[in-house]
């Protein structure tokens, strides 16, 4: 088969989707080497892919971002097929929330997640309009559909009556990098590039509020009243509709104990999970959830939501919580910090759990839905 991989979420750094697509395709590239594989990304040509992914030759459909989404759009709409698009492709694997309409070209398609459905006022209305429009579309049309959790899975076929025969549960996976940290010259090093205590409560991933980052800092405020020394640092770029957050910061009167390291390189990131007393993730829905794994995998304690996906990702390695109560967070929280045995438990427990999970896993299972979508 000639597949072609819609890369784009990895070639715009696009948080967990880009995480995805990245990785998937490293994955599928080190498996596989019987078929031939081709990139598709929308963008400017100046947009250049990290690698290994910028070796793959890219088809080029001489369209920049914006317009590209409005003409799936009008194509769907007008009964159109863009199979002239993809020539001499055999399958597109749409990892973007995005799917053109395609006859000849066999389709399949992952959806991450459905928070446009559930939490709208969390979406810019442009997105929310669009997915709410096109997602039925998108789903119907695909040979296949991946969904990278349970959760994912049941929201569809009870959101939009689809067909579970055609819905493929592919976990994603953790890279091998992410493991624990224990020289402590690597670690004083990390803490000395992002001004890091010796004691935190850590968050890594996207500002915005779905995250629920402003519970997190109401706990942090009552562990601080109870006199808890640690500080918050809370690792990741801003996303859409922070700015309430940090209004919340400077009411709460925390804007000297939280620290903001922004956006960390991955080859970072293990370190600074290592060197964290407790790892918290109060998020309100997740497709999959990474940061938590990924906490895991190195050996910090969990403390996330009992919400969505989270469950079926951590395991019993994790404690639970319901993220909308400050109190259970704050008992989880101060649980952890204060019990060594306990942190000893949970990191052998998370590195077990995290140890299920692997990209090879997951290209492996992947390439049998295409196999399956080709009759192969």
């Amino acid at each position: 088969m000639r597949i072609c991989l819609d890369i784009s979420p990895a070639v715009h750094r696009r948080a967990g989707l880009g995480r995805y697509a990245q990785e998937l395709t490293e994955a599928l590239l080190y498996l596989d080497k019987e078929n031939e594989y081709v990139a598709f990304y929308n963008g400017p040509r100046g947009v250049v892919p990290q690698p290994p992914l910028d070796r793959l030759p890219r088809l080029t459909v001489g369209l920049s971002n914006k317009p590209w989404r409005m003409s799936i759009l009008l194509a769907h709409h007008l009964g159109l097929n863009l199979d002239r698009l993809f020539p001499g492709v055999d399958l597109l694997h749409s990892t973007d929330h995005l799917l053109p309409p395609l006859r000849r070209v066999r389709t399949v398609f992952t959806v991450h997640d459905l928070v446009f459905l559930f939490f709208p006022e969390y979406h810019l209305p442009l997105n929310r309009w669009y997915l709410t429009l096109m997602m039925p579309r998108f789903i119907r049309r695909a040979d296949a559909v991946i969904t990278v959790s349970e959760c994912s899975r049941r929201d569809l076929v009870r959101l939009y009556r689809l067909d579970q025969a055609r819905i493929h549960v592919i976990y994603e996976g953790i890279d091998d990098h992410f493991r624990p940290v224990e020289d402590r010259e690597v670690l004083a090093a990390v803490r000395r590039q992002y001004g890091l205590p010796d004691g935190f409560i850590l968050y890594v991933g996207t500002i915005e509020p779905r995250k629920n980052l402003t519970t997190l800092l109401k706990a942090y405020q009552t562990l601080k009243g109870q006199g808890l020394e640690s500080k918050l640092v809370i690792v990741g770029k801003k996303g859409w509709l922070y700015q309430d957050f940090f209004r919340r910061l400077r009411e709460l009167g925390l804007e000297g104990q939280v620290i903001f390291p922004g956006y960390v390189p991955d080859d970072d990131l293990p370190a600074i999970y290592s060197a964290a007393q407790v790892f918290a993730f109060p998020s309100l829905y997740e497709g999959f959830g990474l940061p938590p794994l990924e906490a895991m995998a190195c050996g910090a304690p969990v403390v996330c939501s009992n919400t969505s996906s989270l469950p079926e990702v951590v395991g019993d390695a994790a404690i639970l919580v319901n993220p909308r109560d400050v109190g259970e967070i704050v008992a989880a929280i101060e649980r952890v910090i204060a019990d060594s045995t306990l942190r000893d438990a949970m990191r052998a427990k998370g590195i077990a759990q995290a140890a299920k999970f692997s990209w090879e896993r997951a290209a492996r299972e992947t390439l049998e839905v295409y196999a399956n979508v080709q009759g192969v």
